[in-house]
């Protein structure tokens, strides 16, 4: 009995054409891309126009909310790290330039 079930469930099934299930794994790679992947990059081509812009006297924000104007910017050739020296109150801190994400009233969207 359970196996005439099982075979009239079988013909019952509405079958799917084999050409239609590559077109949804490229449907859904399209639509990942153009949700996920192409807004990254653009905010990423975003902040780094910023920070390339950067320049003594600059109010910034850093990832961490701490908030100051730039005193230094200094690279080291040896690390290909750019350090930056921000005085906020009576405080110096370092930061590594990529940990700044605002620039005055210029915003880097996506990141955090």
């Amino acid at each position: 009995m359970t196996n005439a079930l099982y075979a009239l469930a079988l013909q019952a099934a509405p079958t799917m054409p084999g050409w239609l299930f590559p077109l949804q794994l490229v449907l859904i790679g399209v639509v990942f891309w153009f949700l996920l992947i192409r807004p990254q990059s653009q905010a990423r081509k975003k902040h780094a126009e910023m920070l390339k812009n950067l320049k003594k006297g600059d109010d910034v924000m850093t990832v961490g909310g701490l908030c100051g104007t730039v005193r230094d910017i200094k690279e080291l050739k040896d690390k290909g790290e750019v350090r930056v020296t921000i005085e906020t109150g009576t405080a110096q801190v370092i930061v590594e330039r990529s940990r700044i994400v605002r620039i005055g009233d210029t915003v880097a969207q996506g990141q955090g």
